[in-house]
């Protein structure tokens, strides 16, 4: 089971400055919603903002025994 603020808080410190919503989808703490908004996002391509976004949750999605099994992703730069 994940917490929402634990992947809010390794979102933001992989990427200072971003705005980070997270929703718990199922309320089972394994299937998220998360919206990011990063001012570093404006030189990346889609793709490349989610990689980023991957990093930051590194061990949380790796494997079959992750324990974040469902991840909606929502990334872009400011307006």
């Amino acid at each position: 089971m994940v917490n929402p603020d634990e992947i809010r808080r390794r979102i933001e410190t992989e990427l200072p400055g971003a705005s980070v919503q997270v929703v718990d989808t199922t309320g089972g703490g394994d299937h998220f919603s998360v919206t990011v908004v990063a001012g570093e996002f404006k030189s990346l391509s889609l793709v490349q903002q989610h990689q980023r976004v991957y990093k930051a949750l590194g061990d949380l999605m790796a494997g079959p025994a992750a324990p974040l099994h469902a991840l909606a992703l929502k990334t872009s730069a400011p307006a």
